[in-house]
């Protein structure tokens, strides 16, 4: 499934800087990018790349003998993202549910109460 590679390249935080490299800046070589990652080397960086390139989260284009990368909006970032937001919106639920839960508890125990 093109998620679970996605989440497996998500999960190196080298990987993630260079995501959010590629986010700010657009679209930039390999010996671009590599100036801005100072955790490992060029050639870590470019390891990196393959891995994300064949999660199908950044996209490379090719110029002559230079190859550039960006972000690919069309890959199985929106799965992931979709996902996310799918669980993210699922606590976010569950913690509403837990504190009017627990509102109604306390007025329910409250002293003085009036019951009608």
């Amino acid at each position: 499934m093109p998620a679970d590679l996605a989440y497996d390249a998500l999960a190196d935080p080298v990987r993630r800087e260079i995501l959010n490299v590629l986010a700010e800046r657009e679209e930039l070589s390999a010996g671009e990018l590599s100036s801005y990652i100072h955790r490992v080397g060029r050639t870590a960086v470019s390891s990196h790349l393959r891995v994300l390139r064949t999660a199908g989260l950044i996209a490379e284009r090719r110029t002559g003998r230079f190859r550039y990368y960006s972000v690919d909006p069309t890959g199985p970032v929106q799965d992931v993202i979709r996902e996310l937001q799918e669980l993210i919106q699922g606590s976010l639920d569950a913690t509403k549910s837990a504190a009017e839960n627990g509102a109604a508890r306390t007025d329910r125990n409250r002293p003085g109460r009036r019951v009608m």
